[in-house]
């Protein structure tokens, strides 16, 4: 997982509605990266109404709140639509910025290991360093914990 301090890693990735999204566009303003695993599911769902809800308060912030996850943009396209999300997803199918920025890893369920995104959170000051992170995060209450980060910096 990337440290707390270092440079964040600038990418451009695809995003949700077309066009693309780029890191280092979003400064001097500071960004909430969230890596989540799949489009549609319980948690994934969970996770991207609780930072739609606080969109707005992000936004008052000088915050920028993307999603990144491996699916395509048509998924990001059907998933916003289908849960009136207000977030930027950003595609990164190749999985170069979950890489960069350690959150491809070994994973386990049932019993069988394979690789996926864990679910982490970081997020990056408006020089583009990392400001703080959250290398395992549990959904709840998690959007509220990192718009407090956010109007703290």
């Amino acid at each position: 997982m990337i440290a707390e301090g270092a440079t964040a890693p600038d990418f451009t990735l695809p995003r949700d509605g077309g066009g693309s999204v780029t890191l280092s566009g979003f400064r001097p303003g500071k960004v909430v990266l969230y890596f989540y695993p799949k489009d549609d599911t319980p948690g994934c769902t969970l996770e991207a109404q609780d930072f739609t809800a606080r969109a707005a308060d992000f936004a008052a912030a000088g915050t920028t709140v993307i999603g990144v996850s491996k699916d395509s943009v048509k998924a990001h396209d059907k998933f916003c639509a289908k849960h009136g999300l207000q977030v930027i997803l950003a595609s990164d199918e190749a999985g170069r910025t979950c890489e960069d920025y350690g959150v491809w890893a070994e994973k386990s369920m049932y019993g069988k290991t394979y690789m996926g995104i864990t679910r982490a959170t970081v997020l990056i000051d408006g020089d583009g360093r990392v400001a703080k992170v959250w290398p395992k995060v549990s959904v709840k209450g998690h959007a509220d914990e990192v718009l407090a980060a956010a109007q703290a910096l």
